[in-house]
């Protein structure tokens, strides 16, 4: 997020000297933190899920589905008086080329902080975080423990980058795998990195992203809530402030698109059988607005 110069003339009441972010509390449905170190050498368990979700990544270039997003700005009290709002269908050309179809836009009424390339970007793409095998090597990953999110089982690792290249962005946070599937299933953390040069800052609010089991063998995006106070130190001549910030993402209307294209999953062939399902356990999402 940007600030608006033409909003930044005035401190709003009650903003506070604070650091850039607001840590996002986990929602319900965790259960406790097993921290014994794991039955499988950890490097083991990176190295399956890694392959796993290279397998993920393929897959879900080659269905279609719907995303909603919304990002709004909250006052002091606790209303919102902003929003920039876009509804996009991702789907395929005839001659199978990925296309993003904007089906509802209508003007953003942001007047505080606007849109930046890397917020369109985290949208588009970061959200749903997939660690492969080939971003491996670009991450510090520990393994955090063991722990429940409703009754699917799950390996817990802290992920940051080693270093941060130009022009690209990176997860700081922890994800949860499932024991069983090795795929990620939840994403909790920040993308990296801000600008926080004075009067010239893009900064972006902590998020979370929940996976849900939907066609019976992958793990699919279906929410990201992202929300935090940015702190923008001002500069020029202009006050600091601090802006409120909650985003939702909703990722709908899973379908494989029908072309010739082979699925691969534990290194079967599942083309045929790979149609959406729901499952009878997966992590329930948090409540959608």
């Amino acid at each position: 997020m940007v600030l608006l110069l033409a909003a930044a003339c005035a401190l709003p009441a009650g903003a506070q000297d604070k650091d850039s972010f607001t840590p996002m509390p986990l929602d319900s449905g965790f259960g406790p933190l097993n921290t014994a170190a794991p039955s499988i050498p950890a490097e083991q368990i990176i190295k399956e899920f890694a392959a796993k979700e290279r397998e993920f990544r393929d897959a879900l270039n080659h269905y279609t589905y719907r995303r909603i997003a919304s990002v709004e700005t909250i006052n002091d009290d606790n209303k919102v008086d902003g929003q920039y709002y876009e509804v996009d269908d991702v789907t395929f050309s005839p001659d199978g080329h990925r296309l993003e179809k904007v089906v509802y836009a209508p003007p953003s009424s942001l007047t505080r902080v606007m849109m930046s390339p890397s917020d369109f970007q985290d949208i588009q793409h970061n959200y749903p975080f997939v660690l492969t095998t080939g971003q491996v090597p670009e991450y510090n990953i520990k393994y955090v423990g063991r722990q429940k999110i409703d009754q699917v089982d799950c390996y817990v690792f802290d992920v940051t980058p080693k270093v941060i290249e130009k022009h690209k962005r990176y997860l700081d946070g922890r994800i949860w795998v499932d024991a069983t599937d090795l795929q990620i299933v939840v994403t909790d953390g920040r993308m990296v990195p801000d600008d926080t040069k004075k009067g010239q800052e893009d900064l972006h609010p902590p998020f979370i992203t929940w996976r849900q089991q939907i066609d019976g063998h992958y793990w699919f995006p279906v929410y990201t809530k992202g929300e935090g106070i940015l702190h923008f130190a001002g500069g020029y001549g202009y006050m600091d402030q601090d802006v409120h910030i909650r985003e939702v993402i909703k990722y709908t209307d899973y379908k494989r698109f029908g072309s010739t294209a082979t699925i691969i999953y534990n290194g079967q062939d599942i083309t045929k059988s790979g149609q959406p399902s729901q499952p009878s356990q997966q992590p329930s999402t948090p409540p959608q607005k």
